[in-house]
């Protein structure tokens, strides 16, 4: 590959999200149009580290023409961290470097960001890199509440997989717990949650305690079944965060996943490793049947069916003016002359116009790493979603005719059903 106007790198990090290949696309189209050349970084910044020939890729405008629809990433990814290793970000700058980058664009979510800025900041100035964010978790905070990229496909696949679910329910008379990726936000949980109509969503944020146990879940979870069950039916289905093992006390965890549990190169337990829906399943079943009673469950571990799915309309419209918006800013003059951007940033839609939101702005600066968007369960979304939901309310447990159905269900006295679930009810939004 000829070095003509300069060259642009592209590298994909983290998990996969429906839209990455579009994304991918329409960063490569319109640079070539701007006249650089495009290099594809295979496996992230582990092709970056490794430096093998075989890790860079020149590509064309019909290389990416028609990628655009299709789920995966024709680049691959990883979950390589260069800051883990100084040697490792040095190898990094040094082969953009010979390969003669001079632009980057980073595909991913707060980790690959947190890279991205990290290498941006070693290459002092001689780097100009933008993120895109991409997450089906939707944890990235984008201005104007935006979404990130995947997350709505995401969503779409993971609702018509509940409906299915709920069907199956309903059929069998069985209850479901489907747990929803979502390391650190229930966002996806939720939404899928609300659009499919769930009995029961629960999320990390719900909880205002800093540590939770298991048995805080297993009361909402067991509380949401015996209100079921006193309004006559025996089925219904759970969907449940992954992120809610993030609160978990560390000590109960390493009960779960024992003290040698597998980390990602970031240091994150590997959530999808655990198994919580059989973890809370096992437990709400010994709840049931110390009092007599056989309650048919099924878990289930949502997420690794929703993020190679091809994007719906809506990801592929916004991740051409993405990764269109990332080459734009990257090659104007208005990009270089801005010292706030020096170390690049984030390209993001808000109101219909494309703007650049500094690498700083998303850095924690307790941590320092990227700031996290949680869902707020005092806003309108959440208190929505709550009301749709069956679940232990405290004007539940304040209705004597109701308590009293509730602790027979139970098999126990009303004072004594007040006592055990009054931790389950009282959170903002009920």
């Amino acid at each position: 590959m000829e070095n003509a106007k300069g060259r642009l790198g592209i590298l994909v990090g983290g998990g996969p999200a429906p839209g990455i290949n579009s994304a991918i696309s329409a960063a490569t189209i319109e640079a070539i149009n701007r006249g650089l050349e495009v290099v594809g970084i295979n496996d992230g910044f582990a092709g970056l580290i490794d430096g093998s020939p075989a890790k860079f890729r020149e590509l064309t405008i019909p290389d990416v023409s028609r990628i655009h629809h299709q789920g995966g990433s024709i680049l691959r990814t990883s979950r390589a961290n260069p800051t883990r290793n100084p040697d490792d970000l040095v190898r990094c700058v040094d082969k953009l470097k010979e390969l003669g980058i001079a632009y980057l664009v980073s595909i991913g979510g707060d980790d690959t960001a947190f890279s991205a800025y990290a290498v941006a900041r070693a290459a002092n100035g001689a780097l100009r890199v933008l993120h895109v964010p991409k997450t089906i978790d939707n944890d990235l905070p984008l201005p104007g509440n935006a979404p990130t990229f995947g997350h709505e496909t995401a969503r779409h696949v993971g609702t018509e997989i509940v409906m299915n679910l709920m069907e199956d329910s309903r059929t069998t008379n069985r209850w479901f717990f489907v747990v929803a990726m979502g390391r650190k936000a229930g966002h996806l949980a939720l939404g899928i949650g609300k659009a499919a109509g769930a009995t029961l969503t629960v999320i990390p944020e719900e909880f205002s305690q800093e540590r939770i146990s298991l048995s805080d879940v297993c009361n909402v979870l067991e509380g949401s079944i015996l209100k079921r069950q006193i309004m006559g039916r025996q089925d219904g289905l759970v969907v449940i965060a992954e992120g809610i093992l993030e609160k978990l006390d560390p000590d109960e965890l390493a009960t779960i996943v024992g003290a040698e549990a597998e980390r990602d190169p970031h240091g994150h337990i590997r959530l999808g490793d655990i198994p919580l829906g059989m973890v809370l399943r096992r437990e709400i079943q010994r709840r049931f049947s110390a009092r007599g009673q056989h309650l048919p469950v099924v878990d289930v571990m949502l997420g690794y069916e929703l993020r190679c799915a091809p994007p719906i309309p809506f990801d592929i419209d916004y991740t051409r003016d993405l990764g269109h918006g990332a080459v734009r800013f990257l090659t104007s003059d208005s990009f270089s002359d801005d010292e706030q951007l020096r170390y690049g940033g984030m390209v993001c839609l808000e109101n219909g116009n494309l703007h650049v939101m500094p690498f700083e702005e998303l850095t924690d600066q307790e941590t320092g790493r990227t700031r996290i968007r949680h869902v707020d369960n005092c806003a309108e979304h959440y208190r929505v979603a709550r009301q749709y939901m069956i679940r232990l309310e405290q004007r539940d447990l304040d209705d004597p005719a109701t308590l009293a159905k509730l602790a027979e269900a139970a098999v126990t006295t009303p004072d004594a059903f007040k006592a055990s679930f009054a931790s389950a009810v009282g959170h903002c939004g009920g």
